[in-house]
């Protein structure tokens, strides 16, 4: 069967909470917004993308989608499929075009927004986001592939102790202190950075 232009989707929460009644929304999703949920899971293999159209469910972040599943056409999955970016590992990192860095290492990872960590402090020229994009230029940045999820190819690179020393003084210019605190007290070691393609 081919695929239809939109999918009639239950959607409730997956909240981990101890009990919680949460209303169950229906909605009319495109088909390519649904597989684009998908790709977080599969990747680009049209096989697991047509098992999960034909399962009719799936578990997305915090949100539960249901549907009537049904047999997809393989072709039409395939045709769908190369809409979407693939990876590129020959793509050099672009600080101008990074949104988030994670930094990695203690028990709870820093997720650190380009709109908080670009945020400057009174009468500051320069922001923690500056000096995190530097560091992150100066790094031998790995390419780890694109992320469906967050629109966006995905760099590392390991934090040595010149970095950190250099993160953790930049910390004091961050505006939010929770944010300064975990930068300042977590002992990270690498950093996963986000870079949207223009």
């Amino acid at each position: 069967m081919s695929l239809p232009e939109t999918v009639r989707v239950k959607l409730s929460s997956e909240a981990a909470e101890a009990i919680s009644i949460t209303p169950v929304v229906v909605r009319e999703i495109p088909i390519r917004e649904l597989v684009e949920y998908m790709l977080g899971l599969t990747g680009k293999d049209a096989s697991r993308v047509r098992e999960l159209l034909l399962r009719g469910t799936l578990v997305s972040g915090a949100s539960r989608f249901r549907w009537a599943g049904w047999e997809a056409d393989l072709g039409s999955i395939h045709v769908l499929l190369a809409t979407f970016p693939d990876p590129d590992p020959a793509r050099p990192f672009a600080a101008e075009r990074c949104v988030r860095v994670i930094l990695r290492g203690g028990r709870h990872p820093i997720d650190i927004p380009r709109q908080a960590g670009a945020r400057k402090t009174w009468l500051r020229r320069r922001s923690f986001w500056d000096v995190l994009m530097e560091v992150a230029s100066g790094a031998e940045c790995r390419y780890a592939g694109y992320s469906y999820r967050e629109h966006a190819d995905v760099y590392q690179f390991d934090v040595a102790p010149a970095h950190l020393g250099r993160l953790r003084g930049a910390a004091a210019w961050l505006k939010y202190s929770s944010l300064r605190d975990q930068v300042r007290q977590t002992a990270f070691f690498s950093a996963e950075l986000y870079v949207e393609r223009s």
